[in-house]
């Protein structure tokens, strides 16, 4: 299952740039309006806003989005993207990449059930979390 992200505000393009960069995705594919038959449904009339755009990161993982036409807008309130690592300097770096801009709701650090957690919601709205999974004791 992969996670599709409807960006009411034509933001889709900065958001995956802001992705690719803070959480080190590559572009699979974007597509805007104009590229396509569609050019006179493209939100506010703008053709240069993305359509469909996929992005994979380093774990294999994709995110998918576009930018919508209003009457299809929802906020992206009632869930969170979920970033899960075994590296602590891993989820450090990652949380303080996605997190830059936006606003932390639970700062990333040691809990009972991982070395390090935390929450945030990126400059575009979309609520992240980051896990770093609790280490087995050595034997």
């Amino acid at each position: 299952m992969n996670p599709y992200l409807s960006f009411p505000n034509g933001d889709c393009k900065a958001a995956f740039d802001f992705y690719q960069r803070a959480l080190g995705a590559d572009c699979l594919f974007s597509h805007t309006w104009a590229e396509s038959p569609m050019v006179d449904e493209a939100p506010g009339g703008d053709g240069s806003k993305i359509m469909h755009a996929t992005l994979r990161f380093p774990d294999g993982s994709i995110l998918m989005g576009a930018d919508c036409p209003p009457e299809h807008a929802a906020p992206f309130g009632g869930f969170s993207l979920s970033i899960n690592t075994q590296d602590v300097a891993e989820a450090e770096r990652l949380f303080a990449g996605i997190s830059e801009g936006g606003k932390v709701a639970m700062p990333l650090e040691k809990t009972f059930w991982a070395e390090r957690f935390g929450m945030c919601t990126d400059r575009f709205g979309v609520s992240w979390m980051v896990n770093c999974e609790m280490r087995a004791p050595e034997t």
